[in-house]
């Protein structure tokens, strides 16, 4: 049973930082990523379709995306979903694909993007924190009904704070390598 709480801990803490990884590609770094278009609908036929459906996005170079949609006709429905989506630039349609021109960032701009890193790293410590808390919680209730001794109910919550411990520093050297690739520049 405590064996299940564990690695039920670790699959939830896994989660976690998965998901700070993800939040991670939202951000902006030196190199411009299509990640920053994850999100956008554009209108196709009156259904909302993520951009990636409708054509193709790619990064050309480190400050530029192409937009190439598959039917011309949907240029301006995929131009009118970028300016609404407000990612800090204007498409450029020129009446064959639609390109972004992401300017350098400057210093303030990527210790912003660092700072929110930060916070996001935070969320997610604070998320593995509650998986703990929801760890103990199990053991104390096995504990409180005699189906483990005072002993093994110890020696549990010592094994559950040494898998937070991992998860935390996990995290913090995830956000100290986005940290760096951020302020690169």
């Amino acid at each position: 049973m405590i064996n299940e709480i564990y690695s039920e801990t670790k699959e939830k803490m896994e989660h976690a930082i998965e998901a700070l990884k993800r939040d991670y590609k939202t951000l902006r770094t030196g190199k411009v990523s299509t990640a920053i278009l994850d999100g956008v609908k554009v209108d196709y036929y009156g259904t909302p379709t993520e951009l990636t459906q409708v054509g193709s996005v790619l990064a050309s170079d480190a400050t530029t995306i192409v937009i190439n949609p598959w039917e011309k006709n949907l240029l301006g429905p995929i131009e009118k979903a970028i300016q609404n989506a407000n990612i800090g630039v204007n498409p450029n349609n020129d009446g064959e694909i639609i390109k972004l021109f992401f300017p350098p960032m400057t210093v303030e701009q990527r210790n912003e993007s660092a700072k929110q890193a930060k916070g996001m790293t935070d969320n997610a410590k604070v998320a593995i924190r509650n998986i703990r808390k929801n760890a103990n919680d199990k053991v104390k209730v096995l504990h409180k009904d005699k189906e483990i001794t005072d002993d093994e109910n110890k020696k549990a919550q010592d094994e559950i704070q040494k898998i937070t411990d991992s998860y935390v520093l996990k995290a913090d050297d995830t956000f100290k390598a986005k940290e760096a690739e951020i302020l690169k520049v």
